[in-house]
């Protein structure tokens, strides 16, 4: 959806990308915000959330030792310090927006996947799932960045239903409520589906699918320039920035007779 030609990049040619220190960093706080949950209610204090964070770090990089890259050329470690200051103040203001002692979630890092009957498998991995004691269930997604404003809110949004689509295939269930947890911002915000919401995005699911489909035969992955180019790590790649694709590494459907060339327009 962001842009079918990094789909291509990342899904079909598997080019490598450089690990960024903003990903990094929303990766140890959710890692952070996980194990929190493993010490009893009483305990789930921002002192003990803080006292996690060196851990966490530590375990990401044995997991990860590409990280290490990260702050290679940062030899007295003053750069690396601020990052971790700055991971600990997102979960610390994560104690303004939710209390964690009167919070028992159903799940955590809850891997989801469900088959829709026309394809394709959806697969999704939720931060937390809390269930009432009535059954209603609650999505939870936490952010470590800003809360986006409205014009550009569904994209997040889209995520969120997307969960909540593979939840009801799975149970049956409708969620009661999706939650965005902003770390950046301080915010929260809220969205309450109806099982109209979750066909509309399965509609829309399947017509990407197909899309995609279609993409992969006939091997024209289009870029869709928008302000995130600046931070792919593809540009060298990519001719919207004088770049050139790597060889198609799949089978090619042979072009109809009078089809378009890709990226050129076709006369009325």
């Amino acid at each position: 959806m962001q842009c079918p030609l990094l789909y291509r990049f990342r899904v079909i040619d598997r080019l490598p990308e450089k690990p960024s220190e903003a990903a990094t960093r929303g990766t140890l706080v959710h890692a952070v915000l996980e194990r929190l949950f493993d010490a009893p209610a009483g305990e789930r204090t921002a002192p003990r959330a803080r006292a996690l964070v060196p851990g966490q770090w530590d375990r990401l990089r044995e997991s990860r030792p590409e990280l290490a890259e990260l702050f290679a050329d940062d030899p007295d470690g003053q750069r690396l310090a601020r990052w971790l200051g700055e991971a600990e103040r997102l979960v610390e203001r994560w104690f303004t927006l939710e209390d964690p002692t009167r919070l028992e979630p159903a799940e955590r890092e809850l891997f989801v996947e469900a088959e829709l009957e026309s394809g394709p498998r959806l697969r999704g991995i939720i931060d937390r799932v809390d269930v009432a004691p009535t059954g209603e269930v609650r999505i939870v997604d936490y952010k470590t960045g800003k809360a986006p404003r409205p014009e550009y809110a569904e994209g997040a949004l889209f995520q969120m239903k997307f969960y909540a689509l593979v939840v009801w295939r799975l149970k049956g269930v409708v969620p009661r409520r999706l939650q965005l947890v902003y770390l950046g911002s301080g915010e929260v915000r809220t969205y309450d589906p109806v099982l109209a919401d979750l066909e509309r995005v399965e509609r829309r699911l399947r017509a990407l699918w197909d899309a995609i489909c279609e993409a992969t035969e006939s091997g024209e992955w289009r870029p869709r320039p928008t302000k995130l180019c600046g931070w792919c790590d593809h540009q060298a790649h990519c001719p919207e920035f004088g770049g050139t694709p790597p060889p198609y590494p799949l089978p090619v459907r042979a072009r109809e007779s009078g089809a378009v060339p890709q990226g050129r327009m076709g006369a009325d």
